[in-house]
């Protein structure tokens, strides 16, 4: 069976993106979106990304993350699914429903509201998630905020100054965080303005994280260090987040597709 793919991305954070809403597609396990992802026998990309129908939305998105797990939300992938899908839609993901819309030069998406009940992380045991008395190598006191996935913020004078790639795998693995978490590291330049760098679980270190850029927003409003909408700066370029009075987060920033091409569903099964 020959399938049809599109590879799209967010500020560098990339996808393989099949469409099965109306054309079946053998089931998708581990084992084959891992075979996808991988860049150098594969495709290559950070999430493979499944558009299915939906008896709740406009669509499914199903999204698999580079080692082959499937996680409940990517921000950065929405934008590129309403780029492809060219209009404003309710997408279904396991994280719940979201709303995405095309822009001018991108996409915005209601992103839902964000959650920060301990248990909703979740957590393994009960704590405060604005402060969280625990610690990482001189990494202390995060916030936690589930935003369709779990992350875990620290602020910090200088985020280039942070060996990511290196504490960011222990911060993941830690059974303080029964389904693993994606750790974000940031630095507040102004009332407006962000700095993040993002350890994404699944993937490793990433030039775009889509929920991290909003987790990091709202958890640095609730702490009132910044405005009700910021600029986010990601290694891989910018996005906007606004945290409405409607307790929802409204993402807005670019999506690009790379090229289009087909494979064989043999070769990877």
């Amino acid at each position: 069976m020959r399938v049809e793919f599109s590879k799209m991305h967010g500020l560098g954070n990339d996808f393989i993106v099949l469409d099965a809403r109306k054309v079946s597609l053998p089931a998708i396990d581990t084992g084959v979106a891992r075979a996808l992802a991988d860049r150098r026998t594969g495709i290559g990309c950070d999430q493979l990304i499944v558009l299915e129908p939906s008896e709740t939305a406009d669509f499914r998105m199903r999204i698999f993350n580079h080692d082959g797990g499937e996680v409940g939300a990517c921000g950065n992938a929405s934008r590129a699914v309403a780029l492809l899908h060219g209009a404003a839609a309710s997408v279904e993901t396991s994280g719940g429903t979201i709303r995405v819309e095309p822009t001018e030069n991108g996409a915005s998406v209601d992103m839902g509201e964000p959650r920060f009940d301990w248990n909703a992380i979740p957590l393994e045991y009960a704590m405060d998630t604005s402060a969280m008395p625990v610690g990482w190598d001189g990494l202390d006191q995060p916030g936690a905020v589930n935003v369709g996935n779990p992350h875990v913020i620290f602020f910090v004078g200088e985020t280039d100054t942070v060996p990511l790639d290196r504490i960011g795998p222990e911060i993941e693995t830690d059974p303080l965080f029964p389904e693993r978490v994606n750790v974000n590291v940031a630095t507040i330049e102004s009332r407006t303005h962000i700095r993040l760098r993002v350890w994404e679980r699944g993937v490793g270190l990433t030039r775009a994280c889509g929920t991290g850029a909003c987790a990091t927003a709202v958890h640095a409003m609730r702490r009132g260090l910044v405005e009700r909408e910021v600029t986010v700066t990601l290694p891989g370029g910018d996005l906007v987040i606004a945290w409405g009075e409607d307790n929802r987060i409204l993402m807005t920033g670019p999506a690009t597709e790379s090229y289009r091409g087909s494979f064989e569903w043999s070769d990877f099964a």
